[in-house]
């Protein structure tokens, strides 16, 4: 092992210290980062130092804020679960009350006895009420505080409003409801619970118990959390219903931005939910940590510190700037020189080279020590070009020079060739006097490369114009010149613009207004979009061109055509075979749309028959009572005429079901009128109700009440009503249910479907339901599951429907894991009247 001396490891130790890596850091720096580290640094340690202060009194104030909020939350908590408690409490006893009245072992007087003794034992309970299935107040007690608007007299029927709202959600849902209270009322609002009452499981009426919110307060929360918090019962909106709250600015001054609001909590209150919320609000109680004079002390002495420091970093930077701006100018013009793409050359008065930059050396290949002094004929000049180039040299230094410059070939050092645009200006120094000729080249091989395949791929494009088999045309706005036209429309129109015009105005002016603008004097840019016109979206519109005999489907859009005026594009597609197409797809809808009707109407033949045969018997028997009473001379005038008026009321009801039976199963055009949905369903549930008296099917319709008024053609959705009510009918029947379970039910609601308002047709039946294998194939074409069923009834309803713009589906009902039925139901939606007439007017050709 080598000998060490003492002296050589001290120095080695010392070398090691993080002092000694320090200095020699720091000797490695620049001089601008050593005066920017001594200015910035005390900087930072001040700044450093403010940090960890503030954050050391945010968090101690942090910790103080969280403990607080603890305890405001388990007290809310705690007080929620006591009102929670006593509104359970008061709705089990109003069941209780409510299962005595629904099973009648108590009458009005009784309701009314046990309803005072419940309002005098629990003072918020302020009213009781028995509301039949009527909508009328049976029996009711109100406690003498209750303001008389709020009170129910017995036979007061139900008023509109939230009360009724309550009551039919109670009846739907079948279990108590709790109403949602509304602050700002005068009198103030009552929470109302509504519990619903059964007779053999029909619906009987509610009974209705009304709640003091202020009572709610007042005695459902401890008495110890209503001394420490400022507790008060919001409504859905925050509105204050009863108790108090803190104002946030008596609460404390907010000397710091970060200053905390009321220490506060809310929570709803079950089982009424977010109609009813609770909320407490600490009084405050401490001034907090950050109002002390410590943390303000602190504060300024940091700031003016770093104030001091601030201004001393400045007065330095101000000494260097002179120094910096000096070379960043000369760096900038050096810089600027090296970075053009645009070869610079200056020529003295004798033509010698001067001066060249940077990219004029890469252009050429030669360098700057290579060019700079040499005098014509010039290296990077062609051996076969000399003359010409030194004709443009003469012409450059007697200043003949072409304004816009002249092109050349340029040789490089490597041998290649490029070709080049030269631009020259006279050389002026600071005095005024001209000293030279300043030479600009720039390389254009990739310009005139990029011109060429543009005009090979100009030609490329008029070739596939020329064969399209569309017609296209071009033509500026407010003119009568074509500015293209292909080999199509010229085969169509000719070379003029007269089929231009015609059909961009019978695409985009509807026939009702051609006439009319053919007779006035009219600014041409009418009708125009006012935004920028280039940008416009394009025109799609089909009309028929008598002059050929065909239907065009044209296409329109602006555009700035290549000599900057803006024209206008069209292009016109033959859709005559496709239009063709469409008449007879709807033809043959129309048949099949009557087909079915008729087929309908031929399996309720036997229905029918029995229903015309009730009124034509009863004809029959009056007829010949009559006869034979006159033939007695027993009939005075006044039995005649009775006898009579029978006569004609059963022959006019033989009338109507042949009327109603021939207006459904009439072929006719689709007409889209505004139709009322009863109206509708009354048709179709006495058409259809024919076919389920026969089969001994109940029908239960429920129509909603203001429903809106459907754009739709009433006969169809009539034709879907009624397959859908056979079909049901013909399920119940085949599962042989029993009298008690033989029942369909029609039901139409408004709904909101894909963010639009829409009418909701169901139909729910007891029979078997739909197989999977059925559900599948439940609209296919010629499908059907009956032996003498032709398939396309409800191929024919889906397409009835989505041709509406709504949508049909069908689902199983299951009870468990067994089938109890089977619901189909489709949807129109709300559409404008007047628009969907407008737009269906504009479809027809003129």
């Amino acid at each position: 092992m080598p000998f060490s001396s003492p002296i050589a490891v001290a120095r080695n130790a010392a070398n090691a210290s993080p002092l000694s890596w320090w200095r020699r850091w720091w000797r490695r720096q620049t001089p601008v980062l050593q005066d920017a580290v001594a200015m910035l640094a005390p900087l930072a340690a001040v700044l450093l130092f403010l940090g960890v202060i503030v954050s050391a009194f945010w968090y101690l104030r942090a910790e103080e804020v969280e403990r607080e909020q603890e305890s405001v939350k388990r007290d809310v908590e705690y007080a929620q679960q006591r009102v929670r408690l006593r509104l359970l409490e008061r709705q089990e006893q109003l069941m209780r009350l409510a299962r005595d009245a629904s099973n009648r072992e108590i009458d009005a007087a009784e309701f009314g006895s046990r309803a005072e003794s419940l309002v005098s034992q629990f003072p918020e309970l302020q009213e009781i009420s028995w509301i039949d299935d009527r909508r009328r107040f049976k029996a009711s007690y109100a406690a003498p505080s209750v303001h008389p608007s709020q009170q129910h007299p017995v036979g007061e029927v139900l008023r509109p409003g939230d009360t009724e709202s309550n009551y039919a959600l109670a009846r739907e849902l079948r279990q108590p409801v709790f109403s949602q209270p509304m602050a700002g009322t005068d009198p103030p609002s009552m929470l109302q619970l509504h519990i619903p009452l059964f007779d053999q499981g029909l619906f009987a009426g509610a009974v209705v118990g009304e709640f003091s919110v202020d009572g709610l307060l007042r005695y459902g929360i401890p008495p110890e959390v209503s001394a420490r918090y400022a507790v008060s019962l919001l409504d859905a909106k925050s509105g204050l219903l009863a108790g108090n709250t803190v104002n946030p600015r008596a609460a404390g001054t907010r000397l710091l931005p970060w200053a905390e609001h009321t220490n506060e909590y809310e929570v709803p209150v079950s089982p009424v939910g977010n109609g009813l919320v609770l909320r407490a609000q600490a009084y405050r109680t401490s001034q907090g940590f950050v109002g002390n004079g410590l943390f303000w002390l602190v504060g300024a002495l940091s700031v003016l510190t770093s104030w001091m420091l601030i201004g001393t970093w400045r007065h330095t930077r101000r000494r260097l700037q002179a120094q910096q701006a000096l070379i960043a100018e000369t760096n900038f013009r050096r810089a600027m020189e090296n970075s053009m793409l645009t070869g610079m050359r200056v020529l003295d008065l004798e033509g010698r080279i001067t001066y060249v930059n940077a990219a004029f050396c890469d252009m050429t290949g030669w360098s700057e020590t290579e060019l700079v002094g040499q005098a014509p004929p010039f290296p990077y000049w062609l051996e076969s070009d000399r003359e010409v180039m030194n004709d443009r040299l003469e012409e450059e230094l007697h200043g003949r020079a072409l304004p816009g410059g002249f092109q050349v070939r340029v040789r490089r050092k490597n041998g290649s060739i490029f070709n080049a645009r030269l631009y020259v200006s006279p050389l002026i120094d600071a005095r005024g006097h001209q000293t030279g000729w300043m030479t600009s080249m720039t390389d254009i091989t990739e310009p005139t490369r990029i011109r060429e395949q543009l005009s090979a791929s100009y030609e490329r494009f008029t070739t596939v114009l020329e064969a399209l088999d569309a017609a296209v045309s071009v033509a500026p706005i407010g003119s009568e010149e074509l500015l293209f036209a292909n080999k199509l429309y010229r085969l169509w129109f000719g070379s003029n613009t007269v089929g231009h015009l015609g059909m961009v105005a019978q695409a985009g002016v509807p026939a009702s207004q051609a006439h009319d603008e053919a007779l006035d004097d009219v600014d041409p840019f009418a009708g125009l979009p006012i935004d920028t016109l280039t940008a416009a979206q394009p025109a799609n519109n089909e009309i028929f061109v008598l002059e050929l005999g065909k239907w065009l489907e044209v296409r329109s859009r602006y555009l700035t055509w290549v000599d900057g005026r803006l024209a206008q594009m069209v292009i016109a597609t033959d859709i005559t075979p496709r239009r063709v197409a469409e008449e007879q797809a709807a033809a043959q809808a129309d048949r099949a749309q009557a087909a079915s009707r008729l087929i309908t109407m031929g399996e309720m033949a036997s229905s029918v028959a029995h229903e015309l045969n009730q009124p034509l018997t009863a004809i029959a028997n009056y007829c010949n009572g009559m006869a034979s009473r006159i033939r007695g001379q027993t009939i005075d005038s006044e039995s005649l005429l009775a006898a009579l008026d029978k006569t004609s009321k059963q022959a006019q009801r033989a009338g109507q079901i042949i009327q109603r039976i021939r207006s459904f199963v009439k072929r006719s055009e689709p007409n889209r009128t505004p139709a009322e949905v009863s109206t509708m369903v009354s048709e179709a549930v006495e058409l259809a109700g024919i076919e389920l008296r026969r089969r001994n099917v109940r029908l239960n319709h429920y129509v909603a009440a203001r429903l809106p008024i459907l754009q739709v053609d009433p006969i169809l959705i009539e034709q879907v009503m009624v397959n859908l009510l056979k079909n049901a009918a013909e399920s119940i029947d085949n599962a042989n249910r029993p009298l008690a379970r033989r029942s369909v039910e029609l039901r139409v609601l408004p709904k909101t479907i894909e963010g639009q308002s829409a009418v909701e047709f169901s139909v729910q039946d007891t029979g078997m339901g739909l197989a999977p294998e059925v559900m599948d194939r439940l609209y296919e074409a010629f499908f059907s599951t009956k032996p003498e069923g032709m398939g396309i009834g409800l191929n024919l309803c889906r397409t009835i429907v989505e041709s509406h713009r709504g949508r049909m589906q069908a689902e199983n009902i299951y009870n468990g894991s067994d089938v109890v039925g089977c619901r189909f139901s489709f949807w129109i939606p709300v559409l404008d009247a007047l628009k969907s007439i407008a737009n269906d007017e504009a479809k027809v050709p003129a």
